[in-house]
């Protein structure tokens, strides 16, 4: 291998790998440097490489520590550890803050140089520092340590590409990412979001999802972590704020600070509640949030794989958010009671509403609310909460925005439409 063409590469390597042309000679020196030792070095020996990337040339020199004999073993405590099956070391062990412990160390000729025959080779040179003595470059270096120079620079460029893409995705942690799916291996899917595989593990993918190769879809960056094999970037189609993510990107309102997601509830694949509200009192949350003709609420709703939503007002008020959380259920009274416990009754027709399939419409108003709640039958001469007969409530702008009225399966999901249309729908009746 011709040094020599490390020149010409030099800049390709750093603009396709994203690595500054730096770390690449530094990169190169070490491999340089091993290869030289493994050919030409002796056991123990420290050698430094400094690449020359303008003319190509490589100089070499073997690196001693200073020492004087009172940082030296005698050949009494020599024998004295190993009578005691210890093994003395013949290089200085570091402290947790990287300072040299003070202990003492077998001399190694390869390794250490005294202080008087190293101030003949540099006067100024002083205890504990490192003498560099330069090296005869070997004529037929170049072709000997090519193979094991061209393996070691790949590993380090690799290893280096895994420390600059760790680096770039931990500043993206929270956030949301695009990807593509490249493969499944077992309940693991791999996406390839860029410069490296993300990773959709089971727990942190959308009950009933289905991924198929090529399929493009939104993520949410979870945290880079560190492995024995490197950092893996982890996502996540579950999390809930996956969902006010999503929202961001779809409501300027929201991105801007004007409209504010104050608390979410999520059941992945089932239904999300989201509750907002508004920053300017002639800003409409929910219809923010909605769009025209549910334009805003649908897109996150097809990228979620058709998961309900229901955005609720949200309210200082606990009685009325905690009422407005159980949308899309029409509720009679809210009472509260000590320990963060609310009892809601509901009349009769809206009970199963209310507690939803398997208890989750009333399990993520808890989350949602932060409030225990027990729900309640009503007594049937109570009427909805806000006083009104079912038919005029019907006629008045909903607080909140939902996907569906019933409690179905994820897959039946429709948001809902505005309020002339069920105006329209009541006449045609």
């Amino acid at each position: 291998m011709d040094l020599k063409s490390f020149q010409r590469a030099l800049a390709q390597i750093a603009e396709a790998r994203g690595i500054s042309p730096e770390v690449i000679i530094e990169t190169l020196e070490a491999a340089i440097a091993t290869a030289y030792k493994k050919d030409y070095g002796q056991k123990g020996q420290k050698i430094k490489a400094k690449f020359n990337p303008v003319s190509g040339d490589v100089k070499f020199w073997q690196v001693k520590l200073v020492v004087d004999e009172s940082m030296l073993y005698t050949e009494e405590e020599i024998e004295a550890l190993k009578e005691k099956k210890m093994m003395p070391s013949e290089d200085f062990e570091k402290s947790a803050e990287g300072d040299e412990m003070t202990k003492k160390v077998v001399f190694n000729p390869e390794k250490h140089i005294m202080l008087e025959e190293a101030k003949q080779k540099n006067p100024d040179i002083k205890l504990g520092e490192e003498l560099e003595i330069p090296l005869v470059s070997k004529q037929d270096y170049g072709r000997i340590a090519a193979q094991t120079a061209k393996q070691v620079i790949l590993q380090k460029i690799r290893e280096a590409e895994k420390e600059t893409i760790a680096s770039e995705y931990k500043s993206k942690e929270g956030e949301i990412i695009s990807g593509i799916v490249q493969r499944i291996e077992g309940n693991v899917v791999l996406i390839d979001i860029g410069k490296t595989l993300g990773i959709l593990n089971r727990e942190e993918q959308i009950p009933g999802e289905f991924y198929r190769q090529g399929q493009r879809l939104k993520f949410y960056i979870l945290k880079v972590e560190e492995t024995p094999k490197g950092s893996v970037v982890l996502l996540s189609r579950a999390y809930p704020k996956l969902v006010s993510r999503l929202f961001e990107l779809e409501v300027p309102e929201i991105a801007s600070g004007i409209v504010v997601i104050k608390s979410i509830a999520r059941e992945p694949g089932y239904r999300t509640k989201i509750a907002v509200d508004s920053a300017e009192e002639r800003i409409d949350p929910i219809g923010s949030c909605v769009g025209q003709r549910g334009t805003r609420i649908m897109a996150v709703i097809n990228e979620l794989g058709g998961e309900k939503i229901d955005i609720i007002a949200w309210s200082q008020d606990p009685e009325k958010f905690i009422a407005n959380a159980l949308s899309p259920a029409k509720i009679a009274e809210v009472k509260i009671e000590e320990k963060n416990t609310a009892v809601v009754f509901v009349p009769e027709d809206q009970l199963s509403l209310a507690i939803g399939k398997d208890g989750r419409n009333v399990r993520l108003a808890s989350n949602l609310t932060g409030w225990k709640i027990d729900i309640k039958p009503a007594e049937k001469t109570k009427e909805p909460k806000n006083g009104e007969t079912e038919e005029q409530n019907e006629t008045k702008e909903p607080t909140s925005a939902k996907t569906e009225e019933k409690e179905e399966g994820p897959a039946s999901t429709e948001a809902t439409a505005g309020k002339a249309k069920k105006k329209k729908t009541k006449k045609e009746e």
